[in-house]
């Protein structure tokens, strides 16, 4: 079976319902979306506070893991990515982070022309509704809507930004706005009480456009090649094999693991990978499955002497209760993602923009929603933004099914550790103010006989967990750059009518979460693709601290800790 469109998207994922979504506006144009996954109309997928069910359900999680990592004690980490509608979109965490202004200058200064904070702060602003209305740096009429969830209800959100200035740090209105650096509320992608998932944003309110054709249960098998022109795709769907042939251009979107894999299944990328996989080589491209690069974390969690966690609606009934009242209401506890509040500091002197962020929960549990002690308790989420260890994805046969080999490299160097140390010493530094005397108990973990550095070492190596960002493994870069899998328009680099648009390209991993970042790629990409004019730069002011390279905390003068 053989069609014929003048687009094809291959991943229903953050980007490719972005991309479904511009591309289709023009009604002379068809396209065609292909995604491996079913629907998402689940309520665990769309109640905010189920997260952890769809992330950890094969039925919408791709399930990769990488292989043993050496510098974690060789434990596996799972990467979960969406095997939905709406993709990684639809099993995330919902938070909205757009990254630092200095990352996408950063990106700049890496090749990627086109792409600094001025050229990209403009799509972030087309893509998003914010709750709190529109000016230079928000949006307030795109299809992504943020807000802050239940409002910082719970006291313990407003204790952890209190403790944060009590230890010098500064406040920020809005960290995706002027200031990033500082304690502040955290946004969602959530709407009315529901997770707002790329496929809710984009790909829903355009399924009815007659030149948009989705096809969901779709395992695209390689990218077909004529010459050095990418013509179009096979894939299986129903039991069949059928090939869709692009008039005009290919676009991967499939994600940081599942677009290098792709080009790799399709011959595309480092020959001594492909030889290993025994895959015909149509390309070498030494970069594909290069670079991937990722946030690791710990949580570290401490005892709550009052009794206002959410330790204390774990129970079946209580759970229950929370799920009547979303289901009927769309309000409650179901409707946020309970990371209301957050900060971005800098670990040193000398860093001109924030290399340790933090997530704020108020309770003390696993990413799989289990307690991890009984009693109230509450916990941050904290780690190093700017990682240098690097890994890499490689396929290890031509059947697509076939997970590819993944290895992060996590902490394969001496600054990834020392950045963790510090991590846990200004944790217990924040946390010791007197903002939460009133809350704070003992510390559950690490536990306060984790001090040395070899202790934090070994403590940082046996329970760091993966934020689930990767990224960077098709990367975008300059001429330069013989690691650069594309040019600054997204396209694969010696070949034609081939596009990659998704967290993979990026060229640096930026200082916060991916969702945001990656739907403005898409947007961005969209109008490349389109061959319209990019939007115009924006002129909005960045807040930099002044004394950067001399003082790591803007604020008041630290209060020292007994």
């Amino acid at each position: 079976m053989s069609r014929k469109f003048d687009y094809i998207i291959v991943g229903a994922g953050s980007a490719g319902c972005v991309l479904a979504n511009r591309l289709s506006e023009d009604p002379g144009t068809s396209v065609l979306l292909l995604e491996f996954g079913g629907g998402d109309g689940s309520p665990f997928i769309q109640m905010p506070t189920a997260l952890s069910i769809p992330m950890n359900s094969p039925r919408y999680n791709w399930g990769f893991a990488s292989e043993p990592e050496p510098h974690l004690d060789g434990r596996r980490m799972n990467c979960p990515r969406g095997k939905v509608l709406g993709g990684t979109s639809s099993i995330n965490g919902m938070v909205y982070v757009r990254g630092h202004a200095c990352d996408f200058d950063e990106w700049e200064s890496l090749g990627a022309d086109g792409w600094s904070y001025r050229d990209c702060l403009p799509y972030f602003r087309r893509a998003e509704t914010c709750a709190y209305g529109g000016d230079e740096y928000r949006g307030d009429g795109g299809p992504l809507h943020t807000c802050n969830g239940n409002g910082m209800a719970n006291p313990l959100y407003q204790a952890f930004i209190d403790a944060g200035r009590e230890a010098g740090y500064p406040g920020t209105d809005d960290y995706n706005g002027r200031q990033q650096e500082g304690f502040g509320r955290m946004d969602m992608t959530v709407r009315n009480g529901v997770r707002w998932s790329a496929a809710n944003a984009y790909l829903k309110p355009i399924r009815s456009r007659t030149n948009l054709t989705v096809e969901s249960g779709a395992l695209v098998r390689r990218i077909v090649m004529e010459d050095r022109k990418a013509v179009g795709v096979e894939y299986d769907r129903d039991n069949v094999r059928r090939t869709a042939h692009g008039g005009g251009e290919i676009i991967l979107a499939a994600g940081s693991i599942g677009s290098p894999h792709l080009l790799q299944l399709s011959g595309i990328g480092p020959a001594a990978v492909l030889a290993n996989a025994g895959i015909s080589p149509v390309h070498d491209l030494p970069g594909v499955g290069a670079n991937l690069t990722d946030h690791l974390e710990v949580y570290f969690q401490f005892q709550c002497h009052q009794p206002i966690t959410l330790n204390g609606k774990l129970d079946p009934f209580s759970k229950f209760l929370i799920g009547a009242r979303w289901y009927l209401f769309k309000s409650g506890l179901g409707g946020t993602n309970h990371f209301e509040s957050c900060a971005f500091i800098r670990s040193r002197a000398g860093l001109k923009w924030p290399d340790i962020q933090y997530h704020f929960l108020p309770a003390a549990m696993r990413y799989d929603g289990q307690a991890a002690f009984s009693g109230h308790g509450f916990q941050v989420h904290v780690g190093p933004n700017k990682p240098q260890a690097r890994g890499s994805v490689a396929a290890i046969s031509p059947d697509p099914l076939e997970k590819p080999e993944i290895l992060f490299n996590y902490l394969d160097n001496e600054a990834d550790r020392d950045g963790f140390r510090k991590c846990i010493r200004l944790t217990r530094e924040i946390i010791g103010q007197p903002a939460f005397d009133a809350y704070r108990g003992g510390e559950i973990q690490p536990g306060m006989d984790v001090t040395g550095d070899g202790e934090i070492d070994a403590w940082v190596r046996a329970n760091a967990e993966s934020a689930y960002h990767p990224s960077c493994t098709c990367k975008i870069g300059g001429d330069n750059d013989a690691m650069a899998v594309l040019d600054r328009d997204c396209r694969v680099r010696g070949l034609e009518g081939l596009r990659v648009v998704d967290a993979s390209v990026f060229p640096a991993i930026p200082n916060g979460n991916l969702n945001a970042p990656t739907i403005m790629v898409a947007e961005k990409a969209a109008d490349l693709i389109r061959g319209r004019a990019p939007l115009p730069p924006s002129d909005a002011e960045v807040q930099i601290d002044p004394q950067w390279q001399t003082r790591q905390r803007p604020g008041r003068p630290v209060r020292e800790v007994a």
